[in-house]
This record gives structure tokens, sequence and C-alpha cells, in this order.
């Protein structure tokens, strides 16, 4: 027997649809023949208290004498009928519709009184349904088979109860959990990691990016590894067969006005100077695929808007053109801007925002994964073996003095993995003999702070204008300027307060009995109206 009542304190309650065809029977012949709604009932073992049974007007007849046969062969089950009426039995639209109208209309009491659904009446269509919404759990029981008897002997046939918590089945269970880790595996690509938050967040985009086409919105850095994260979740969907076409990437800092439009949404011969044939753009290119818009706070309010469109509508009008054109894309779109901040000032559309954030993934910077460093490194190292044919490793002293630096509050990391990658092979390019020696990392180390201190430097022109309003910026003297830059600078390299402090006061704190240095800075700050969140903030990390 598959299947016994776990306890008599609860009900056995069965829904099926009445057999048109396997359910008939007249005279006495009948109880010749398998019946299964009847056959349900006939089992010594297995006592179903309420059978709840579903069919058409014009089978009433049929479903009048199942109805007595059940009671003959078992007085206990009391059998309702429903009527539920197809037009076309064999529409999967009209019979999901129905089904799941009745069974979310039914009074289930889960708190006494157990579920089965039998599968085995109807037709096809009707068992497809039936196993979605009990795969849904609009449904909230097992689904019940039943099959003739393979001899005289066997009887009423045979029942088999089949569970869809597929975490039960230990192959099954097993494999899924295999697909898991291989997909988070393939998500990490290029990214070693220990950090256990970052670990997490891979874990939740595979989640997402495996059981929905919806946009996601990846935030973080430049150099945090946005692009290659895009590829990897395309290559994830592609593997679940959830997109059928091909990525297509672009960089919205590249893109600049009719260039902008053209590329994106295509134009039509003679729609600019220039245009000298036509253009389908890039939404016509990612159609049955996957579009990454990196940079996507760098497109124009009207580029914006068209790609609202595009997103809501599946629909755009090209450069040029009166006709309208079509992409069924799934959009992802990365940025190292804080879009909120950018709609406040009115430079990015707030109802384009709550289109493309549903999903938000914020990546951290390196710096704020100094334990990730040292995996990296090896990670570069073997990258460098494959692709120059030479491996080259550290001497023990360089390596050593090379980590510390890497981890400390010095290395800025300003462009994260880029910045790294470069630096693994500016040192393996010249180690001499493959070995990368003490000398060779203070040279890298010298270069990595000049970089840095240039890349800093290269960025005050417009800092003040970026944390200050033109007003507030007016009020303040051209001396207190250059002092005011070199603060914000420091605070957003900086991983808190306090450290960002010791930098500042390193000489003065020295004299000083107690230092309270995270305070000087706060008050500093606050005679602009700034403080040590908002800059944070503005500058993505």
């Amino acid at each position: 027997m598959a299947h016994e009542s776990e306890s008599r304190d609860r009900r056995m309650v069965v829904l099926g649809l009445l057999g048109t065809s396997l359910d008939m029977g007249k005279g006495h012949k009948r109880w010749e023949r398998w019946r299964p709604t009847v056959s349900l009932c006939q089992h010594e073992d297995f006592l179903v208290d309420r059978l709840d049974l579903l069919c058409g007007k014009r089978w009433s007849k049929l479903a009048d004498v199942v109805t007595e046969d059940i009671k003959s062969v078992s007085p206990e089950t009391e059998v309702i009928l429903h009527q539920v009426d197809f037009r076309d039995p064999w529409d999967f639209q009209e019979v999901y519709a129905t089904l799941h109208d009745f069974v979310a209309a039914y009074p289930f009491d889960t708190d006494n009184e157990d579920y089965l659904l039998h599968i085995t009446t109807g037709t096809h269509v009707a068992q497809i349904c039936e196993f979605l919404l009990a795969e849904a759990r609009y449904f909230p029981g097992k689904l019940i088979q039943t099959g003739p008897p393979r001899a005289k002997a066997d009887g009423a046939g045979v029942l088999q109860v089949i569970d869809l918590d597929l975490s039960k089945y230990d192959r099954l269970a097993s494999r899924f959990e295999r697909e898991h880790e291989d997909a988070i595996a393939s998500l990490k690509d290029g990214i070693e990691t220990r950090n256990k938050a970052f670990n997490r967040l891979i874990e939740e985009i595979e989640h997402v990016a495996a059981r929905t086409t919806d946009p996601i919105l990846v935030t973080g850095p430049t150099g945090a590894g946005k692009s290659r994260l895009a590829r990897r979740i395309f290559e994830l969907r592609k593997h679940r067969r959830l997109v059928e076409g091909e990525l297509v990437e672009v960089n919205c800092a590249t893109l600049r006005g009719d260039g902008a439009m053209s590329t994106l949404f295509g134009h039509k011969k003679g729609a600019f100077t220039g245009a000298t044939s036509d253009r389908q753009g890039l939404l016509r290119s990612a159609n049955q695929g996957m579009l990454f818009l990196d940079e996507i706070g760098e497109l124009g309010l009207d580029e914006q808007a068209m790609l609202l469109r595009a997103v809501e509508e599946k629909r755009f009008l090209p450069l040029g053109s009166d006709k309208e054109s079509s992409s069924e894309f799934q959009l992802l779109a990365g940025t190292n801007r804080d879009l909120l901040t950018q709609v406040e000032k009115g430079e990015f559309r707030e109802d384009l925002l709550a289109r493309i954030n549903l999903w938000t993934f914020q990546l951290p910077s390196l710096r704020d994964r100094p334990e990730d460093i040292e995996p990296n490194i090896d990670y570069e190292l073997d990258a460098h073996a494959k692709q120059r044919g030479q491996l080259v490793r550290f001497s023990r002293e360089a390596r050593s003095r090379y980590v510390t630096f890497a981890t400390s509050s010095d290395a800025y990391w300003s462009g994260n993995f880029r910045d790294l990658s470069a630096s693994i092979t500016r040192m393996a390019t010249l180690a001499p003999g493959g070995r990368i020696n003490d000398d060779v990392v203070k040279l890298e180390i010298d270069r990595l702070g000049v970089a840095w201190r240039t890349r800093a430097q290269g960025s005050h022109f417009s800092l003040l204008e970026e944390v200050l309003s033109p007003e507030k910026l007016e009020t303040i003297d051209l001396f207190d300027r250059p002092q005011l830059e070199l603060v914000i600078t420091v605070c957003r390299e900086s991983r808190s307060l306090s450290e960002a402090g010791r930098k500042l006061f390193a000489a003065s704190r020295m004299r000083r009995k107690s230092t309270n240095d995270s305070d000087r800075v706060r008050k500093y700050l606050a005679r602009f109206g700034l403080d040590w969140d908002a800059l944070c903030r503005m500058d993505g990390g």
C-alpha cells in the first residue's frame, strides 16, 4: 500500500475530475472494468472521508452513477459534486484559469484535513494544470495517482502518492544543491572571496537571476566587477534557458547626443547628418536576449524616457522613424553613481529608477574586503601564467611586504580589481627569473602611491562642486578650499571617521595626552554643512 492516513484524527479529502471515459460503465458489467474514481474508495487500508468530484453539467448522470457506486463500496465516504465546465478541455488557458478559480475559492481546512489531488482522470492538459496548482501550493496537498490492477487478484488496483517537495528526495536534492553551488561558483568566476558578506550577496544574486527575468541593477565603485558579474548572470540564465538571444553590452558614458539615441534605439536613413543608412540599434540587437547598460546614470533624460517605455512596453521609436520597433529583452544595469541623489538633482528619472531597482545589489569595493586581497593575488598570478605561459611567484619576504601594504589603510585601491590586476601584471612582468622579489614590490608600492595621489589630485577640480551647492561654494574663501578638498579626499579614502582623523592629525596627535580625532573631523566638516555619512554616500561607497 502506497499511502495511509497519518492520523485518523484528521480527515482524508480527495479532489478530482470525473473521468468521462475511464469512469464510464453500464449495468453489472461496469464492475468488471477498472474505474479510477471508484477505485479510490475500494482500498481496505485507504479511507477517503470526503471526495470532491468535479464534473461538467452534461455528465451529471454519469456522476450520479459513480456516486452511488462509491456509496456501495465505501459508505463512510461523503461524495460532493461540483459543476465545473470547460468549453474546450484542451485549451490550457481556460482549463488552468477554471481550476485555479475553483481551488482559490475552496474552503481548505489544513488544521483538520489532509488533501490529495487525483490526477489520473481528465485530459492531459487538465493533469498538467493540476500538477502546476499543487507545485505552486495553490493546492495545499499532495498528488495521488491510481492505476488498474496488474491481475484480477489485485482487486482495486494501485495507488501512488506523489510528494512535490523535491528536497525530500535525496538524489534530487543533492543534484539541485550541486547546481546551486555550480551557479554560485560561476557568478564568482574571477572574483576569489573569503568575505562572508560578499558570499551571501552572490548567493542572493544567484537565487534571483535563476528564478526571474526582472531587471537587475548592480551598483558599486569602478572596477568592483559589475561588467564581469553581468556576463555571469547572462550565462547562468542562458544555462537555465531563461534567455534565448545574446548579451549586448554598452557603456552609457560613451553615448552622447544623437549618437546615444541612435546607438540604443536605432535610426532611419537621413535622421541626422551622417545617418547614411538605417541602423537597428542595440535594443533590437538584444531581442530575445539581454541588454547590459553599464553606467546607466550617464544617460540623458531623453534617452531615459525612451528606455522606460521600452522596458515597460517593449516598444520604442527609432530616431527619424514614424514606425515603432519592438524588442523582447531582459535588462541588466550597472552604475557607480548614487541614483537617488541624481533623482533629487533632477538628473535621473524617478519612474525609471523605480522600474529598474526591483532587484538592486551593491558590490563592495576591494578596500571593504581586505581578506579577499590575498586569494585574488594568487588568482591574478594564475591568470598571468595562463595568458603568458610563464609561471611567476613571490619570494616569501616580498609576498609578506606586498600583502601587508595591500591590506593596510595606505592602499586606496581606487580602481578596485582593475588596480590589483594591473599591479600583479606589472610585478610579474618585471620579476627576474619568474620570482617577484622585495625590490620589485618596493617599486610597485611607490608606483601605486604616485598613481593614487595623481588620480586624487585630478579629481580636486570638481570635488567641491560635487559636494556643495553653488551658493555654499561662493561663501568659502579660496584660501580654505584646498584644505577642504584634502579633508574630503582623505575621508572618502578612509574606512571610518576615526581612520580619517588619524591620517589628518597624525603629527599633532602625538603631542596630545588624549585624542578625539574623529570629533575634530566631524566638527571641521560641520563648518561647511557636511557630514561623514553624506560624503560616503556621494562617493558610492
